[in-house]
Protein backbone atom coordinates (compact mmCIF):
# COMPACT_ATOMS: atom_id res chain seq x y z
CA UNK A 1 0.00 0.00 0.00
CA UNK A 2 1.27 3.53 -0.69
CA UNK A 3 2.28 5.31 1.77
CA UNK A 4 -0.25 8.11 1.12
CA UNK A 5 -3.25 5.68 1.45
CA UNK A 6 -1.93 4.37 4.88
CA UNK A 7 -4.16 5.81 7.55
CA UNK A 8 -2.39 8.15 10.02
CA UNK A 9 -5.39 7.67 13.23
CA UNK A 10 -8.78 5.83 13.75
CA UNK A 11 -11.02 7.84 11.97
CA UNK A 12 -9.12 7.66 8.50
CA UNK A 13 -8.96 3.56 8.89
CA UNK A 14 -13.08 3.64 9.92
CA UNK A 15 -13.70 5.91 7.01
CA UNK A 16 -12.32 3.26 4.31
CA UNK A 17 -15.42 0.89 4.99
CA UNK A 18 -18.52 1.57 4.92
CA UNK A 19 -21.58 0.00 6.00
CA UNK A 20 -21.93 -2.58 8.54
CA UNK A 21 -18.55 -2.75 8.63
CA UNK A 22 -17.85 0.74 9.57
CA UNK A 23 -20.28 0.23 12.21
CA UNK A 24 -18.78 -2.38 13.43
CA UNK A 25 -15.68 -0.43 13.55
CA UNK A 26 -16.71 2.30 15.55
CA UNK A 27 -18.89 -0.14 18.09
CA UNK A 28 -15.12 -1.66 18.69
CA UNK A 29 -13.72 1.53 19.17
CA UNK A 30 -16.00 2.93 21.38
CA UNK A 31 -15.85 -0.35 23.50
CA UNK A 32 -12.39 -0.32 24.36
CA UNK A 33 -12.09 3.46 24.80
CA UNK A 34 -15.14 2.82 27.34
CA UNK A 35 -13.32 0.50 28.61
CA UNK A 36 -9.81 2.15 28.75
CA UNK A 37 -10.23 6.01 29.17
CA UNK A 38 -6.86 6.70 29.88
CA UNK A 39 -5.78 4.80 26.68
CA UNK A 40 -4.71 6.62 23.53
CA UNK A 41 -5.42 5.72 19.97
CA UNK A 42 -2.87 5.33 17.66
CA UNK A 43 -2.23 3.19 14.22
CA UNK A 44 0.22 0.50 14.59
CA UNK A 45 1.05 -2.11 12.03
CA UNK A 46 -1.10 -0.12 9.98
CA UNK A 47 -4.66 -1.13 12.33
CA UNK A 48 -6.25 0.72 14.73
CA UNK A 49 -4.78 0.18 18.46
CA UNK A 50 -4.76 1.91 21.78
CA UNK A 51 -2.02 1.85 24.22
CA UNK A 52 -1.70 1.99 28.26
CA UNK A 53 1.68 1.74 29.64
CA UNK A 54 2.49 -0.11 26.02
CA UNK A 55 0.82 -1.65 23.15
CA UNK A 56 -2.82 -2.61 24.42
CA UNK A 57 -5.19 -3.95 22.23
CA UNK A 58 -5.28 -4.08 18.17
CA UNK A 59 -8.54 -4.40 15.64
CA UNK A 60 -9.15 -4.51 11.46
CA UNK A 61 -11.71 -5.25 9.26
CA UNK A 62 -11.30 -8.40 7.54
CA UNK A 63 -13.48 -9.96 4.70
CA UNK A 64 -15.80 -11.97 6.71
CA UNK A 65 -15.02 -10.30 10.32
CA UNK A 66 -13.27 -7.93 12.59
CA UNK A 67 -9.92 -9.13 13.26
CA UNK A 68 -9.19 -8.12 17.64
CA UNK A 69 -5.43 -8.71 19.25
CA UNK A 70 -5.09 -8.53 22.79
CA UNK A 71 -2.06 -10.13 22.33
CA UNK A 72 -1.97 -13.63 23.41
CA UNK A 73 -2.35 -13.07 27.29
CA UNK A 74 -5.78 -11.39 26.46
CA UNK A 75 -6.61 -14.50 24.88
CA UNK A 76 -5.27 -17.49 27.07
CA UNK A 77 -7.29 -15.97 30.18
CA UNK A 78 -10.47 -15.67 28.58
CA UNK A 79 -10.39 -19.04 26.62
CA UNK A 80 -13.64 -19.70 28.17
CA UNK A 81 -15.88 -17.22 26.58
CA UNK A 82 -14.25 -17.07 23.51
CA UNK A 83 -14.82 -20.35 22.74
CA UNK A 84 -17.72 -19.29 20.37
CA UNK A 85 -15.13 -17.47 17.96
CA UNK A 86 -12.31 -18.57 15.82
CA UNK A 87 -8.99 -17.86 17.87
CA UNK A 88 -5.22 -18.17 17.24
CA UNK A 89 -2.17 -17.25 19.78
CA UNK A 90 -3.04 -13.56 20.06
CA UNK A 91 -6.25 -13.06 17.89
CA UNK A 92 -10.15 -13.43 17.43
CA UNK A 93 -12.14 -13.11 14.74
CA UNK A 94 -15.43 -11.91 15.67
CA UNK A 95 -18.03 -12.73 11.99
CA UNK A 96 -19.02 -9.49 10.17
CA UNK A 97 -22.88 -9.25 10.81
CA UNK A 98 -23.18 -11.15 14.60
CA UNK A 99 -23.64 -8.61 17.32
CA UNK A 100 -20.10 -7.86 18.95
CA UNK A 101 -19.61 -9.19 22.78
CA UNK A 102 -19.25 -6.30 24.39
CA UNK A 103 -18.90 -7.30 28.19
CA UNK A 104 -16.40 -9.77 27.16
CA UNK A 105 -14.55 -7.05 24.72
CA UNK A 106 -14.49 -4.93 27.87
CA UNK A 107 -13.17 -7.35 30.25
CA UNK A 108 -10.16 -8.36 28.10
CA UNK A 109 -9.41 -4.48 27.23
CA UNK A 110 -9.70 -4.26 31.49
CA UNK A 111 -7.20 -7.12 31.79
CA UNK A 112 -4.95 -5.50 29.70
CA UNK A 113 -4.79 -2.26 30.95
CA UNK A 114 -4.41 -4.16 34.88
CA UNK A 115 -1.71 -6.53 32.92
CA UNK A 116 0.12 -3.39 31.22
CA UNK A 117 0.17 -1.28 34.19
CA UNK A 118 1.94 -4.11 36.55
CA UNK A 119 4.21 -4.75 34.19
CA UNK A 120 5.39 -0.61 33.93
CA UNK A 121 5.77 -0.68 37.74
CA UNK A 122 7.81 -4.38 37.64
CA UNK A 123 9.86 -2.77 35.16
CA UNK A 124 9.77 0.80 37.51
CA UNK A 125 10.71 -1.04 40.24
CA UNK A 126 13.48 -2.63 38.88
CA UNK A 127 15.10 0.35 37.08
CA UNK A 128 14.61 2.19 40.87
CA UNK A 129 18.03 1.52 43.04
CA UNK A 130 17.88 1.09 46.21
CA UNK A 131 17.87 3.49 48.92
CA UNK A 132 21.56 4.51 50.42
CA UNK A 133 22.73 4.07 53.33
CA UNK A 134 24.01 7.43 54.83
CA UNK A 135 26.58 6.29 56.82
CA UNK A 136 25.60 6.96 60.28
CA UNK A 137 25.07 4.81 62.52
CA UNK A 138 22.61 4.28 65.19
Amino acid sequence: MDAMLKPQNIDQYISGFSGPVCEMLQQMRAIIGKAAPEAEEVISYGMPAFRCSGALVYFAAFKNHIGFYPTSSGIRNFTDGLKAYKTSKGAVQFPLGQPLPAALITKIVKFRVRENQEKALLKKAAKTPPSRKTGKTA
